[in-house]
């Protein structure tokens, strides 16, 4: 068995986070077993599972560039320490140059992985991010992209095309995900949902989940349509700037917040449309989750276009809340399950983690 340390800035319920968990529970633990290296302390989301499945979790300081002198030497300490690790597979991209490049000083394969596309205009923290990841492409091994977008944004044209990189599909389990009338019943239950018209959000509330205008969109749905509900999932920094927003525009009682939920599979089968305008992302494995639960979805028109697999997705630029709104309202009825196509497009977890636990295998050769 080869050991394979992961490294996050934390194991919270996000989307690479829950498409690392989606691989880990279905790779064959005999063969490849996964540890993980974060930079946080809190207790994560996902942290008593990873131990349960036989993982070690290990703890260095978050990186912020002013103490990279204290960071190299946490990781040397660490690498020292664990000669069983074999291969890093670095999903923290902001410092990934650095960990993978101490990793391969005491020979482990290094694998750098892209997670996001470019966002949308201008910013200085982009700018830098780029800048000071730029070595990655230097450093690695081997690159993993969740779509061609996000390889190319962060490594490069001639990379993301080379035979040193792959595209590793955001997979889950889909027929957990296949639409269900139980599921529906249970979730619209405990929520008293009834028949009211529910649009649903599964996301971290940081920036680029644009949360923001989601709720400006939503605010003009529920002007046109009094019954419709907003049910937002996830958990994050900026969920008490939304509630007070939702306050501020008297929408209390049309918003559910449900925090991190271990049940995302159930609560798709209670939406009927999915709404999700983030700023940029690589290929959210939420959208492949909702389209295999046959779920009609809205979406920027920033998120590439390989993540419609079925025919139920809308692309929309971020700018005007009466088209979101009118295109939500437009979907009154569910779309017919979906599962049978989102396998035969390759985004099966089984096929996946097959793949995965053969490749880290040929690593090591």
């Amino acid at each position: 068995m080869i050991r394979v340390l992961q490294v996050f800035h934390g194991m919270d319920c996000g989307g690479a986070e829950n498409m690392i968990m989606n691989l880990y529970r279905h790779i064959d633990r005999t063969k490849v077993q996964f540890d993980f290296l974060v930079h946080t302390t809190k207790k994560c989301f996902f942290d008593d599972e990873i131990r349960q499945l036989g993982g070690n979790i290990y703890y260095v300081p978050y990186y912020k560039i002013i103490n990279g002198k204290q960071y190299k030497k946490a990781l040397d300490t660490f690498f020292k320490a664990h000669p069983e690790i074999t291969i890093v597979h670095g999903h923290l991209g902001s410092c990934a140059h650095v960990y993978l490049q101490i990793a391969k000083k005491y020979g482990c394969y290094a694998i750098a992985h892209s997670h996001n596309t470019k966002p949308k205009g201008f910013s200085l923290k982009n700018l830098l991010y780029r800048i000071f990841t730029y070595k990655t492409r230097k450093v690695a091994d081997y690159f993993f992209g969740c779509s061609i977008a996000a390889a190319e944004y962060r490594f490069g044209y001639k990379i993301a095309h080379s035979n040193k990189c792959n595209i590793l599909k955001n997979a889950i389990d889909v027929e957990k995900f296949a639409y269900s009338e139980d599921y529906r019943k249970e979730i619209r239950d405990e929520f008293n949902l009834g028949n009211k018209f529910v649009i649903g959000h599964v996301g971290r509330f940081n920036t680029q989940k644009n949360h923001a205008f989601l709720i400006d969109i939503f605010k003009t749905v529920h002007e046109k349509k009094p019954n419709s509900i907003l049910i937002l999932v996830g958990g994050g920094d900026l969920m008490p700037m939304i509630k007070q927003k939702v306050d501020s525009l008297g929408l209390n009682e049309a918003v559910i917040f449900t925090g991190l939920r271990s049940d995302v599979h159930k609560m798709m089968s209670a939406f009927d449309v999915f709404l999700f305008p983030s700023l940029y992302e690589g290929l959210p494995v939420t959208l492949v989750e909702a389209q295999a639960a046959g779920l009609p979805v809205v979406c920027s028109d920033v998120i590439t276009s390989e993540i419609s697999i079925t025919n139920s997705i809308t692309f929309l630029p971020l700018e005007n809340e009466d088209e979101w709104s009118d295109n939500l309202l437009k979907h009154s009825k569910k779309f017919d399950n979906q599962y049978e196509l989102i396998l035969q497009n390759g985004y099966d977890i089984k096929t996946s983690a097959y793949y995965l636990t053969d490749y880290y295998l040929k690593c090591i050769k």
